[in-house]
């Protein structure tokens, strides 16, 4: 397979993820005889110094032109002083909007070696596997009108929360196909005894879920489903949220996991795919070699899946981040929380240990075809 790959480092910890993800891409072409094509182009505040915009022509032209996006982080507080439509995260809304993608995927999964570092019960957490499916061009982040106004000794600001049927319509089919794969839940969030765009939300879901007769639907407030994934995290299966919500709750369930480093998401249903770990740009961590990439890494393995199509090579990817945790190498954010026989493990070294581990696995399963 041929695919053409923008590479978007971006800021912070973004480049040092990044060149762990793209570490493991070019291990797993060389594995497995696929030809992929990278472009790394500038965003956010590393392309406002070096250009002036967040999201420069040539950056712009290079995500259209290509099949996927792996995207690093974006933002820093040197920008904080700019207007909110020049400093670094308009970039990335620009592009997503760009690229279409309205349905933001977002697993949250358990693995079994790390449920000690959760900061809930490790019985509570153990397996868990849940997929957020986040509406993500609609609702707050987007609704016009949008702005602040003077009114002399009382200033004000304003959003507008709005969706359409025909919006609510497309992210709850791409949740119900994704259940029809898993275990056939799909949890719908909203707060439908308040908001008049939830209720429209919550009929709109309630008549797509007739085509999909296999899949069972709930409905939950969004206060009660912020309760509950705590309480009983692996009562969830597929969990569709519209923007504000599911930005929130995805944030929340990282402690299910047992950190933010660990969470990938793909953004799907556009022109172009767009990939990117969960995490910030944690500029205090940048450049210290000691960020979790994993999530980079984990979403270069949804990259494999749902744009190329390369199952088998995305399962041998998270099974090699499997095999190293289960191994016990720790990034910081992870070994601070403790356990036996852990080993401290930097951002290259923890990115060298997968591209290692799947060189392996992938050895083992040609010999195994080969037999």
């Amino acid at each position: 397979m041929k695919l053409k790959i923008t590479l978007l480092p971006g800021d912070g910890i973004g480049p040092e993820v990044m060149g762990q993800a793209a570490r493991v891409l070019r291990t797993v072409a060389d594995a497995s005889g696929h030809d992929f094509i990278f472009d790394e182009q500038l965003v956010g505040g590393a392309a406002i110094r070096e250009t002036g915009d967040p999201l420069p022509r040539a950056t712009l032209d290079s995500c259209l032109a290509a099949d996927a996006v792996l995207l690093g982080a974006v933002g820093s507080p040197e920008f904080d002083a700019l207007a909110p439509s020049e400093r670094p995260e308009a970039g990335l809304l620009t592009l997503r909007r760009a690229l279409g993608g309205y349905a933001n995927l977002r697993p949250i999964v358990c693995f079994d070696s790390v449920a000690c570092h959760s900061p809930l019960r490790q019985e509570l957490v153990a397996g868990a596997d849940i997929l957020f499916v986040r509406e993500l061009l609609g609702g707050l982040y987007f609704g016009e009108p949008r702005g602040r106004a003077d009114d002399g000794d009382s200033p004000s600001a304003y959003n507008t929360m709005r969706y359409t049927e025909a919006e609510v319509e497309r992210v709850a089919r791409v949740a119900f196909e994704a259940a029809s794969g898993r275990r056939r839940k799909v949890t719908s969030v909203d707060k439908a005894n308040v908001l008049e765009t939830s209720q429209l939300w919550r009929e709109t879901v309630t008549r797509v879920a007739g085509d999909y007769r296999e899949v069972k639907l709930e409905h939950m407030y969004v206060d009660a489903c912020a309760m509950h994934l705590m309480q009983a995290p692996r009562h969830f299966d597929v969990l569709l949220t519209e923007n504000l919500f599911g930005d929130i709750l995805s944030d929340e369930a990282a402690v299910i996991a047992g950190s933010l480093g660990l969470l990938a998401s793909a953004t799907v249903g556009g022109s172009v795919d767009l990939y990117e770990p969960v995490h910030g740009s944690a500029p205090g961590l940048a450049g210290l070699d000691c960020a979790n990439p994993l999530g980079a890494i984990l979403s270069a393995a949804m990259l494999l899946r749902h744009t190329a199509g390369l199952e088998t090579e995305a399962l041998v990817v998270e099974e090699a981040v499997r095999a190293v945790l289960e191994a016990g190498h720790r990034t910081p954010d992870l070994i601070g929380s403790g356990g036996a026989g852990l080993r401290a493990a930097t951002t290259s070294t923890m990115g060298a240990l997968v591209a290692e581990s799947f060189a392996g696995i992938a050895d083992s399963l040609h010999a195994y075809h080969a037999v």
